[in-house]
């Protein structure tokens, strides 16, 4: 009869465990979607400036109902605001209005394509202004997956618009076009290290309380902000809003909820990772493309959808 050694059984660690950010995040980018999809169908019903505003005016009421949940249902006390914490979300407010504002004006171009193409390096600049005002660092691993990402995506630009060739990109660094979507890029992504840093200056608290409170007091000032901005310069546009309340509802509700997604991850986790991951929107824009309108694909296409997965994946199971 053999004896067998008996010890305390040690189970095997995972081989990799999925963050909290990392689901949220992908929530945070399929609804960002969704608004997206939902706020073509304003087009044509209100202006441009309209059509972005309702974004803030739907989802400003939820963000406080959602605010008062939080703080009231679930027990988290309210954080206690300081100057730092209102200057970023004034400054990361007035950012994402900026940048809504410049894409409009690079669409008045005839030669807007690159232009647009180049307001998609966000990524690039996020983990700059981040690394210059939070001090946030990034991995060898974390810089590769972001370069790997930032040319699936230019793929993936260059195969859906004709006018977009990769010697356009090369040539057209020192055109006005390229220049605006630069700074539409470094407005978006300001935008996203200024919300991120807005959560990290208050003082104590959850996750979940400060991304809430972030993002309340963020909507408050850009809803009025923006909608003092159509009172003068477009009034009509608010009775439209009005009238046009149940597609404009649903788009503040999508976007709200996108928005919950992205507070909470950005104070969760290093804001350039988040919108790294975050990337996978094109992916859902591209699938959408094929499963429901029946687009014929091309190898570039998929080439670029490829190295967007391949870099999510590199920065989940590598950084």
């Amino acid at each position: 009869m053999t004896s067998k050694k008996i010890g305390r059984h040690v189970p095997k660690e995972p081989f990799f465990v999925i963050e909290l950010w990392i689901p949220i995040t992908v929530f945070a980018a399929f609804m960002q979607n969704l608004r997206s999809a939902l706020q073509k169908h304003l087009k044509g019903r209100l202006s441009t400036g309209g059509a972005s505003y309702v974004r803030f005016f739907y989802a400003c009421p939820f963000a406080l109902i959602y605010l008062a949940g939080v703080h009231g249902v679930g027990g988290y006390p309210l954080p206690q605001a300081n100057a730092l914490f209102l200057l970023y979300c004034l400054l990361g407010g007035v950012s994402q209005i900026a940048f809504t504002f410049l894409l409009v004006y690079l669409f008045s171009f005839r030669n807007f394509a690159v232009g647009t193409v180049y307001s998609k390096t966000e990524i690039i600049q996020v983990a700059l202004l981040g690394l210059i005002l939070l001090g946030d660092t990034i991995s060898i691993v974390g810089i590769f997956a972001i370069a790997l990402g930032m040319v699936g995506i230019l793929a993936l630009s260059v195969a859906a618009n004709q006018n977009v060739t990769w010697k356009a990109l090369a040539t057209g660094l020192l055109e006005r076009t390229t220049m605006i979507g630069l700074l539409c890029g470094a407005c978006l992504g300001a935008s996203v290290v200024f919300f991120r840093g807005a959560a990290l200056a208050l003082p104590d608290g959850a996750v979940i309380i400060r991304a809430a409170f972030a993002l309340a007091v963020a909507l408050v000032m850009q809803t009025v902000i923006m909608g003092g901005y159509l009172l003068l310069r477009e009034p009509g546009q608010m009775s439209a809003i009005l009238r046009h309340w149940k597609p404009s509802l649903a788009v503040g509700v999508t976007g709200f909820l996108a928005s919950v997604g992205w507070f909470t991850a950005f104070t969760l986790e290093n804001a350039a990772y988040v919108r790294a991951v975050g990337q996978i929107e094109l992916v859902f824009t591209f699938i959408a493309s094929v499963v429901w309108f029946k687009e014929r694909t091309t190898r570039l296409e998929l080439f670029g959808v490829a190295l967007i997965l391949a870099a999510i994946l590199l920065l989940i199971l590598g950084r």
